[in-house]
């Protein structure tokens, strides 16, 4: 099944300087929201307490949050967790209160407002357990980018293997930007709906990359711009495809999944249009950057036994 019909001639990298420039913009963006207003850390990185409540019926959200509010714990967020009558809330530790009494005084304070209420879960994660995770998860992207470097040089051309983590690192620091900019929260769901994008953006550029060579060995005129151009245009049909299916799965999760998972799924909602847009034009121009050529790309000549140069 194809997208679109016939055969395409989109001059991809006619705009590559343009590309350039978006993209040069969007991680100033990205870099400047994240040095001067930082990541809205949820308590899996920054510590804190967690407490899911079950009431009698459906509640709103508000005088919930008005009672924690007059109860000393303005910074409570608080979330429907998979129906209108469980709350999830979330409370950032407190210097001068343990974890036990903290939660009491939030259990008693909805107590107040619906004796109805009951206390299905509470759960604490010190501060130290959430500098844990935020070191392991930094190092967790960093040994997927080592990883993906290693897997296409060996794969394709040491050409291609920057390209692709460049790509990546892309992909990556604009999704971050834009948490950092909105200060949407950012927990250990959003971490790995990175994680998660890395594999989807990867996968779309190697099937990008994986034309280009075959066509470098296969097309015996054109320039390198040329051939990259009839790679993308070859496969700008099925990239469309498998972006447009996944993002309707994505927005109906955020649209229909309830405030939990509205991190995640705008992390990979971003992802995948990102990723799409990084596997055409920052992939592929940084690969051209590098000086790609036909030379790079046929196979070795080796020597058979008549001593007749042969291909392999």
């Amino acid at each position: 099944m194809q997208l679109l019909k016939g055969k395409l001639n989109i001059n991809f990298m006619g705009k590559r300087r343009i590309a350039i420039i978006l993209s040069g913009i969007l991680l100033t963006i990205a870099l400047t929201a994240l040095i001067t207003r930082g990541l809205n850390f949820g308590i899996d990185f920054t510590g804190g307490t967690l407490i899911e409540a079950g009431y009698p019926q459906a509640v709103e959200l508000e005088p919930i949050r008005a009672t924690l509010a007059a109860s000393g714990f303005d910074g409570a967020q608080v979330q429907h967790f998979g129906s209108s009558r469980e709350v999830l809330i979330r409370i950032a530790p407190q210097a001068n209160k343990e974890s036990a009494q903290l939660s009491d005084e939030v259990v008693a304070g909805l107590r107040q407002q619906n004796a109805g209420v009951e206390m299905r879960r509470i759960e604490f994660v010190g501060p130290q357990v959430g500098e844990e995770l935020t070191e392991q998860g930094a190092l967790a992207m960093i040994y997927a980018l080592i990883g993906i470097l290693i897997y296409i040089m060996v794969r394709f051309q040491w050409r291609f293997a920057p390209g692709a983590v460049i790509a990546l690192v892309h992909d990556v620091m604009i999704i971050i930007g834009v948490f950092a900019l909105f200060q949407f929260d950012f927990d250990l769901t959003v971490l790995a709906a990175l994680l998660a994008v890395i594999g989807y953006s990867l996968n779309d550029t190697i099937v990008v990359f994986d034309r280009i060579r075959e066509n470098f060995r296969k097309m015996r005129k054109g320039t390198a711009v040329e051939i990259v151009n009839t790679s993308l245009n070859q496969t700008i049909s099925r990239t469309l495809m498998t972006s447009i299916t996944t993002l309707l799965v994505l927005t109906s999760l955020f649209v229909f999944g309830g405030e939990v998972i509205h991190s995640f799924s705008l992390a990979l909602i971003l992802g995948v249009v990102v990723g799409t847009y990084s596997s055409i034009y920052v992939a592929s121009t940084a690969t051209l950057a590098l000086g790609v050529s036909k030379s790079d790309l046929m196979p070795a000549k080796v020597e058979n036994k008549e001593g007749d140069g042969s291909m392999v």
